[in-house]
């Protein structure tokens, strides 16, 4: 199974297949995504790549962190798990 890595510091236009291009210097990439804003249609600044296996997972990260792209030294490293948040939404029983 592979392993996902955060990737923060991107340009405005670093693209999802800039990343997937990036990260198959260090190995096999199953996935890349860079985040967008829904409102503006424009990237937030950080993307996520899968890469097939551990060992090239860990390869992104020591040869990639800190790497140039598109002007921009990016930040690469293993991504947290999702927290269960309530994205700043109001509810029943939150504070108003």
């Amino acid at each position: 199974m592979g392993r996902r890595l955060y990737v923060g510091n991107l340009a405005w236009t670093v693209t999802d297949q800039d990343l997937h291009d990036v990260f198959s210097e260090a190995g096999k990439v199953e996935s890349s995504q860079v985040i967008m804003d829904r409102a503006t249609n424009r990237s937030r600044g950080f993307g996520f790549v899968e890469m097939a296996n551990d060992e090239d997972a860990d390869t992104a990260v020591k040869k990639l962190n800190g790497r140039d792209i598109k002007g921009r030294a990016i930040k690469v490293n293993e991504a947290q798990a999702r927290t269960g948040g309530a994205g700043g939404q109001r509810g029943p029983g939150r504070d108003r």
